[in-house]
């Protein structure tokens, strides 16, 4: 055999290595949307878990599965999820598509422990959302954040909503319950975001466009967002 049909044969060898692209279930990010959706489930069968009320009254919800204090400690990682919203104006429609977040350091690294950490956001206002649309927010210094009120019977009418732009909730060895969030920032996961919806896509883009809607991996959260909580509660 000559080298011209030995190279030939070498690059067709070669070839489906160079353009062969990762399986759309392999993604991180396909991974991420299906385990909020998991939490999400798990969190609201559970007998005590977030109030009706605040539930109804939430423009928004962020879940960030399986946080680690690690990531926290080493420094530059962090937990990432994603935050689904209603659609419409003034967020009060149907629950729309989700974009991807990342939480990010503070004091939650002294909180939750060596053991995995599930978190729950709910944004209770409209300058919650917007705050959270553009850029990385510091929460507890940009915007308000209280460790929420558990049990389905409480009611939004306490100190807790009335101050606060979010509600923040975690789950750690079976334990459900409201935690404080100050100090940690949370922002828009730029990247990833554009690696779900396209080179276009912004996390302002995917929350307010009604041409954006939830891939496969992300329907799961919305239908169970929907169920627990339809519409908007004045």
């Amino acid at each position: 055999m000559n080298r011209r049909k030995t190279a030939v044969i070498g690059m067709l060898s070669l070839a489906p290595l160079s353009v062969a692209g990762p399986k759309p279930d392999d993604t991180k990010e396909v991974d991420r949307m299906k385990n909020a959706g998991t939490v999400l489930q798990e969190i609201l069968d559970l007998p005590d878990d977030i109030p009706q009320d605040m539930m109804d009254k939430a423009r928004c919800v962020v879940v960030l599965p399986s946080v680690l204090k690690a990531a926290f400690i080493a420094g530059g990682s962090y937990g990432r999820g994603v935050m689904m919203c209603r659609t419409g104006k003034d967020y009060t429609g149907a629950w729309g598509a989700p974009a991807m977040y990342a939480l990010e350091g503070g004091s939650v690294g002294l909180q939750i422990g060596g053991e995995a950490t599930d978190f729950v956001i709910l944004v209770m206002n409209n300058r919650g959302v917007d705050s959270l649309l553009h850029s990385k927010v510091k929460l507890g210094g940009d915007v308000s954040i209280a460790a929420g009120p558990v049990g389905r019977t409480a009611s939004a009418d306490t100190d807790a909503y009335m101050r606060s732009e979010m509600l923040s909730y975690s789950r750690a060895r079976g334990v459900f319950a409201g935690i404080s969030l100050e100090g940690s920032t949370l922002r828009p996961d730029d990247d990833a975001n554009r690696r779900v919806y396209g080179s276009e896509a912004s996390a302002e883009n995917i929350i307010k466009d009604s041409k954006y809607a939830a891939p496969e991996a992300g329907k799961h959260m919305a239908t169970r967002l929907q169920k627990a909580s339809p519409q908007l509660k004045p």
